[in-house]
């Protein structure tokens, strides 16, 4: 049986696994490839890039921690952040003991141009939001929303848009594509990087 690895960009909502006992939105709503599995989470409430695979090798590429691979995050967040919590948040904070590697942590001047979500977030008049783009080189659960909460700005939307050479480009959400065997090879190569702009 031939490999197959796709990329996927979850909606809003969508549990990050195939099957779910209590009925929620599963990959199994848009993806109908057999024996392909997520290399990684994307939690319920985000949205954006995944990859799906049927090779546990390179799966095990895309979520192991030592390898480092880059994963690219949009992050609508609370408030606008003053210097000091960019530099926090790229120097790395402490999550429950254990502090973040260094990320690449960008103010963006104006906001991205994504789809409405289905669920808007919440909207507090008085409270302005930022978007930051968040390059982080490991997977510690919820840890961009962790770490945006732990310096004062708690996340209102989030959107993965790269991870490693991948990227969600104009993928639209709930589409999948089959990734090319140069993404495969560079995902599978010692010293993948991804650029943090985006």
């Amino acid at each position: 049986m031939s490999v197959r690895t796709i990329a996927f960009n979850k909606p809003y909502g969508v549990l990050p696994c195939f099957t779910d006992p209590e009925g929620r939105p599963t990959l199994a709503d848009y993806v109908s490839i057999p024996d392909v599995y997520a290399a990684g989470r994307l939690d319920q409430d985000s949205e954006g890039l995944m990859i799906l695979t049927s090779d546990g090798v390179l799966a095990h590429r895309i979520t192991d921690p030592q390898h480092k691979l880059p994963k690219v995050y949009l992050v609508q967040v609370e408030r606008i952040p003053a210097e000091q919590a960019i530099t926090q948040l790229s120097q790395g904070v402490v999550l429950a003991g254990k502090r973040t590697r260094p990320a690449q942590v960008v103010l963006l001047p104006n906001e991205p141009v994504l789809p409405e979500r289905p669920v808007p977030i919440r909207f507090r008049k008085n409270v302005p939001t930022a978007w930051l783009e968040i390059t982080i080189h490991e997977g510690m659960n919820r840890q961009v929303r962790r770490m945006t909460a732990a310096v004062g700005h708690p996340t209102l939307r989030l959107v993965r848009i790269a991870i490693g050479p991948v990227r969600l480009g104009n993928l639209s959400s709930g589409e999948w594509r089959v990734l090319r065997e140069n993404d495969i090879t560079t995902l599978t190569s010692r010293h993948s990087s991804s650029s943090p702009d985006g």
